[in-house]
């Protein structure tokens, strides 16, 4: 048995329970769909005129478990298009699926829950999979409501969604609801504002965010480091506009493909200008600037740059899902005989990343191409898909790396290699990327020289580490629970006075740590001393330096951690001699 299967049914089938009991609650209304999730299940739903709340929760609860009681079977099986139209005659959400169905060349699939003699009867188009009968959902919860634009469209009807989740056994969803309970302490947006790390103004734009000081002050170490890092390993960086003619984008195919999610265009003598979607369309450019031998490969271009995209209202999400955003890119081009080692040393700088930044929970996913799909048929031979997913696969295995092969999952452009890392909620973020395109130099006409003295198409690896530097942000605030280790910390350190006579030692000491290169602040406000002190651990500091007549007099500073454990007197020298090397070293320890 696969026990993430069988979750799935669960979950699935508690989602029929779900709209079988909001029917019989509310008769007026019409369901739209409703999918097992990684952590649950929702539904969405039309309700008009009147509006769900949690507060409704507890007596639609009552009904599923009515239903579960009854002990109901869940039967499925395949229909006509003409009687799936007749079925659900009176709903036009349920009739539009079916047309897109019946376009897809396909059967429509129903499930039923009961019979029609029951009490409780239900039917609706689904695939499943699901339980075979009610008694086998033992422990649910519902979580929330939100509302959901039909098929994500703002210019779509809003519709209600319900979020719920279901586990095997009552032992599993308490477990679940209290660590849902405790991650929800460290929801990025939350510590965000309370940090003063990043905001989304709406005089600016939705999904838009501006990076506030201190959350500035990490995203320019992450910057400084990638940069330092990459440089160290052969990589040469650009920068290119956030703007671009349109015959970049057509040659690219984004105004073929990707239309939707582009800003409209601007005007500009003439021409049609468009923000990038992303920066590969100019990485090729600037490639292309000279004639290249295989003597000159690989050549390894990154860039830290900023893309727009028109991403619907209702899926914007904090820093998670917003429209302007800069990605960690960097194109490698390379040999078919360089692929193997690059990919190599691409993981290697990839293990180096994890590391530093603290992260041990992460995993691979290989997606592959269905050679039985055209869609893998529109760019690239099916040798170079070959030796792609080969090599792809290879490293994987040298490395001795777990990984998942996922086949159909590939890109239509190239396989990739997709990185997974477990945030705070126990989901899977997509971190890191690897992945090999075919398209773009196709498109482009890029080319290097042979040994024969041919042109060939390079490989092109597409690489980003961080992935977009705002999406990443929002995994690191949740993972450190916004107490950041020292070399991300936006304050370093927080000089804190006994009392005003001693403001001017606590001004030479954050001075003297400045000119270290550390970020240090001294708190000569009118708040008492303790109140600085609840402040600086509010602000998850990770250091405060308590300075009075005694430390002024030695020279020195009294430390306190941000946990509240006191390390007694320390001269001020030997103080920076550990923070640098708590620095320099990117120990996630404070001492």
């Amino acid at each position: 048995m696969n026990k993430q299967k069988d979750l799935e049914a669960l979950r699935h089938s508690a989602e029929h329970v779900l709209h079988t009991a909001m029917q019989k609650l509310y008769p007026n209304l019409r369901k739209v769909m409703g999918p097992p999730i990684e952590t649950g299940f929702y539904m969405d739903f039309d309700l008009e005129r009147q509006s769900i709340s949690p507060d409704d929760f507890p007596k639609i609860e009552a009904e599923m478990q009515k239903i579960i009681d009854a002990r109901l079977p869940v039967t499925g099986k395949e229909i006509t298009i003409k009687d799936a139209a007749e079925l659900f005659a009176d709903n036009q959400y349920k009739l539009n699926t079916i047309k897109e169905i019946e376009k897809a060349g396909e059967n429509p699939e129903i499930y039923e829950i009961g019979t029609p003699k029951d009490e409780y009867y239900d039917i609706d188009l689904c695939k499943g999979p699901h339980v075979k009968n009610t008694k086998e959902i033992k422990a649910f919860k519902l979580l929330s409501v939100a509302g959901a634009y039909y098929k994500g469209d703002e210019n779509n009807k809003m519709l209600q969604r319900i979020y719920g989740t279901a586990f095997p056994t009552s032992k599993e969803l308490k477990e679940h609801l209290k660590n849902l309970e405790e991650a929800e302490k460290y929801n990025h947006r939350k510590l965000g504002k309370q940090l003063g790390l990043f905001a989304i103004i709406p005089e600016i734009g939705k999904g838009l965010p501006v990076w506030l000081p201190n959350g500035y002050a990490i995203r320019r170490e992450l910057e400084d480091y990638m940069l330092k890092l990459e440089r160290k390993h052969g990589y040469k960086h650009i920068l290119t506009p956030h703007i671009s003619k349109e015959i970049l984008f057509k040659t690219s195919g984004h105004l073929d493909f990707y239309k939707d999610s582009m800003y409209a265009p601007m005007q500009i003598e003439d021409e049609s200008y468009y923000l990038k979607p992303m920066n590969c369309p100019a990485g090729m450019m600037v490639y292309k600037l000279g004639i290249k031998s295989y003597r000159n490969l690989p050549i390894k271009m990154g860039e830290f740059g900023t893309v727009y995209r028109y991403e619907k209202s209702g899926e914007l999400h904090g820093l998670q899902r917003v429209r302007g955003f800069t990605q960690n890119d960097a194109h490698i081009f390379c040999t078919p005989k360089q692929l193997q080692k690059e990919l190599e040393k691409v993981i290697d700088l990839l293990h180096t990343f994890y590391k530093d930044v603290g992260f041990e929970k992460y995993k691979f996913r290989l997606s592959l191409s269905d050679p039985k799909a055209e869609k893998y048929t529109f760019c690239g031979s099916r040798e170079g898909w070959k030796q792609a997913e080969k090599e792809l696969e290879s490293v994987l295995q040298k490395r001795g790396l777990e990984y998942e092969r996922a086949v159909g999952k590939a890109v239509f452009y190239g396989p990739k290699i997709d990185v997974q890392a477990i945030n705070v909620y126990g989901k899977e973020d997509s971190i890191s990327t690897i992945q090999i395109d075919f398209n773009l130099p196709e498109r482009f006409g890029i080319y290097y020289i042979d040994e024969k003295g041919n042109k060939a198409h390079p490989f092109v690896i597409h690489r980003a580490l961080i992935g977009s530097f705002e999406r990443f942000f929002a995994f690191l605030i949740e993972h450190y629970k916004g107490a950041f280790p020292v070399w991300l910390a936006p304050i370093q350190a927080q000089v804190i006075p006994v009392s005003d006579k001693n403001n001017e030692y606590a001004l030479e000491i954050a001075k003297k740590l400045m000119e270290k290169d550390l970020r240090v602040e001294a708190d000569i406000s009118d708040n008492t001393m303790q109140a600085k002190i609840r402040e600086a651990q509010m602000q998850k500091i990770p250091y405060m330096l308590i300075v009075g007549d005694k430390e002024e007099k030695n020279q020195s500073v009294s430390v306190r951690l941000r946990s509240g454990e006191n390390k007694g007197s320390l001269p001020i020298k030997e103080f920076t001699d550990i923070i640098i090397q708590k620095y320099l070293t990117k120990d996630l320890q404070l001492w």
